[in-house]
């Protein structure tokens, strides 16, 4: 984007020195009257000039003396950075680093004298929208084996390691995510998954051969005293034993101090004979005297754990017989130290217990954080403690389950899509396109990065999108590789109908500045001047109205409900590029304030309003709302200055009902454009206020 901002001229056009030829360039009238008077006064060289800076130019300002002074060492790398990418930044702004060029003989111009004004075009990078900047931050997340077999398939016979047609990653990505990232709300998560691109055909749908070990159906008859012979699975591991799963039933197999926890994972398929006793109304396995064979494993899916108030806690710590072990999920607040108790509402005296918590079990807490715990309740000790073998806390697992190999090979793609979490859940986002490793390799890259993202990136989007039309914006997500690091960044493009140009992101957009010479330093002079032209396309009338609209959907129309800035709802209309709360149009470039095309567009925002009022409502929310807002939007560095009044004038047009005087009404009749000028001034740091418009009110206030 080549924005051009016309700015305010500090000074008069000057008579620019002319060369003569000739030995002596004043022989031909030293003998004036009052000539020779002037013989050996300086000639004054005040001029307003235009001056673009080359790469070598970048190069020099982040080498100069001065403005590494100036900027620190916390800054030295982002100076440092204006030679290499040759172009300004938000932390090195050409306002207060480009001087030091103009002071130098780098400078053709160094020489002017006070008085003297260069408008200077330069490059810098453009700061993306909040939103969008956030997205730069996402934790990078992908679908593992165990996902694809748990959440996905939710089987161990007939699965592969990818989506599929059938199995879309919509359905299942709240659920892995929710299991497998541990993010705050707002905050965004990157994830890389496969993708099958048929259906896959599983050889045993109708049912095959078993294997040799199949689990059986004892443990729901054990008995103290009674020895127990049983094929089952390790369904969780805690420090001192783990729990034993069959058809019937689940019990804790206890070993003591002794135990190994790595002779067993989650998942081990066992033979196991064992003697049975019990320990605070629980049955167990001696663990000790048992014998234990490993024959095999599989995947793990556990069943709906029984959901246990407080009052149903406190009376299972009554209980006065043995239990096998239950799965259950308790709520409440851990006190963590040596041991982890887990205070519940609704519990007279009862606390759930993390039972010889393994490292992992433990880092799964926070002292004084409301948890969600689910796992096995396999005993009761002190008369109010309930203790639980735990397999999650917040849904996240506490431990890897084991994982078999896909049943059948499938071509897949790998796919890299965006994620938002708010309140609890995970959406995909609808408004950007994170490239994939297919687009990086057709982009001719070894590698899944870009380090020129402006030269690719609307090469890639004009064959993305071939039907875009005019003032469509499209946000990327991509790796940024750059100073021998990798970064994920963001980028907004907006197609002018028959290219895509950069708005904000990783990029630099050209912008044009007015500097001052005044006692012989040169000064950045903060007020300037915009012109906004009427018509289609014009860049910069585009940008600024586009961010008006874009400022009423955001502060009016999504507090009203809206959820898209192309729903047509309220005041912003269809196509996303004018709306009728101001009347701004980034696509004709100009005001539309026809009173009945806004009452047409939102007829609630002007219920029985007059065409006059309804007028009048929109010059002042023009005024004092929206394009304030917008210039807060584009400018977000304008600031006040000491001692000068620092304004931003915009000239601009309006398409309206106009009387035979030329001035605007309220009445409906030919529609015509005129010519208007209004002046904001920097009350704060990105922050205008309305100081006078030239259309004037009729009672002679400002606007």
């Amino acid at each position: 984007m080549n924005t051009k901002i016309f700015f305010k001229s500090a000074v008069a056009l000057a008579i620019a020195a002319t060369a003569l030829t000739g030995c002596d360039e004043n022989a031909w009238n030293n003998k004036l009257e009052g000539f020779e008077e002037k013989n050996d006064e300086p000639l004054t060289i005040q001029q307003t000039v235009d001056y673009t800076l080359t790469d070598a130019n970048y190069v020099s300002i982040a080498g100069y003396s001065d403005n590494k002074t100036l900027a620190g060492t916390d800054l030295a790398s982002a100076l440092a950075k204006v030679g290499t990418s040759h172009a300004f930044s938000t932390d090195i702004p050409a306002s207060k680093y480009a001087p030091a060029f103009l002071a130098s003989t780098d400078f053709p111009y160094f020489s002017l004298d006070n008085g003297s004004a260069v408008r200077l075009t330069y490059k810098t990078q453009v700061s993306l929208p909040a939103s969008l900047a956030a997205m730069e931050e996402a934790q990078s997340y992908t679908v593992t084996s165990e996902d694809y077999q748990e959440f996905v398939w939710e089987s161990d016979d007939n699965y592969i390691d990818a989506f599929a047609p059938s199995h879309k990653a919509s359905r299942y990505m709240n659920k892995i995510l929710n299991n497998g990232v541990d993010l705050g709300d707002g905050e965004y998560c990157l994830v890389s998954y496969a993708e099958a691109t048929q259906e896959p055909v599983f050889g045993n749908v109708d049912g095959g051969e078993s294997s040799e070990w199949e689990m059986g159906s004892t443990i729901g008859d054990a008995t103290v005293g009674a020895t127990i012979e049983a094929k089952a699975v390790v369904t969780a591991i805690c420090a001192q034993g783990y729990i034993a799963t069959d058809k019937s039933g689940s019990i804790l197999v206890y070993y003591g101090k002794t135990f190994d926890t790595t002779s067993v994972k989650v998942g081990s398929q066992l033979n196991l004979s064992g003697t049975i006793s019990s320990y605070g109304t629980a049955l167990q396995v001696d663990g000790s005297s048992a014998t234990v064979d490993v024959v095999g494993e599989q995947s793990v899916t556990y069943p709906e754990p029984k959901v246990m108030s407080g009052a149903e806690v406190q009376e299972a710590v009554g209980r006065s017989t043995n239990e096998l072990a239950q799965y259950v999920q308790i709520k409440g607040t851990p006190t963590v130290g040596s041991y982890i108790n887990i205070t519940i509402d609704g519990a007279t005296t009862a606390q759930g217990s993390v039972y010889q918590g393994t490292a992992e079990q433990k880092a799964a807490f926070t002292d004084g954080l409301e948890s969600t715990v689910t796992g096995y309740f396999v005993s009761v000790s002190s008369g109010k403690y309930f203790n639980m073998i735990v397999t999650a806390v917040n849904g996240k697992a506490c431990a890897p389950r084991v994982v078999k190999a896909p049943v059948v090979d499938v071509p897949t793609e790998t796919v890299y899509e965006l994620y938002h979490y708010s309140s609890g859940a995970w959406s995909a986002v609808s408004d950007i396109y994170t490239l994939t490793p297919a687009d990086y390799t057709a982009m001719g890259q070894s590698y899944y990065n870009l380090t020129d993202p402006e030269t690719y990136l609307p090469i890639f989007l004009k064959q993305k999108y071939p039907y875009a039309q005019a003032d469509d914006v499209q946000n990327i997500l991509y790796t940024y590789y750059s100073n021998s690091t990798s970064s994920l960044a963001v980028s907004q493009y907006m197609y002018d109908g028959s290219e895509w140009v950069l708005q904000a992101g990783n990029g630099a957009v050209t912008v044009t500045s007015q500097f001052v010479k005044t006692n012989g330093t040169w000064m950045y002079d903060p007020s300037v001047v915009i012109t906004l032209p009427a018509g289609r396309n014009v860049e910069i009338s585009t940008t600024y109205y586009q961010a008006c609209v874009d400022w009423v959907y955001a502060n009016i129309c999504q507090p009203l409900g809206d959820t898209s800035i192309k729903s047509g709802k309220f005041y912003v209309t269809s196509y996303g590029n004018n709306e009728y709360y101001a009347g701004t149009s980034a696509y004709q470039g100009n005001l539309d304030l026809r009173p009945d095309k806004a009452i047409d567009q939102y007829a609630a925002g002007y219920e029985n309003m007059t065409n006059d009022e309804v007028l009048e409502l929109e010059k002042k929310r023009f005024m004092e709302e929206v394009m304030p807002g917008a210039l807060a939007t584009l400018h977000p560095d304008a600031r006040p200055e000491d001692g000068v009044q620092v304004t931003y004038t915009i000239n601009f047009s309006v398409y309206g009902y106009l009387d035979a005087n030329g001035n605007l009404t309220g009445t409906v009749g030919s529609a015509s454009t005129s010519s208007y000028t209004a002046v904001f001034e920097v009350v704060g740091q990105g922050k205008f206020a309305p100081v006078s418009c030239t259309w004037k009110k009729a009672d002679g206030a400002a606007y």
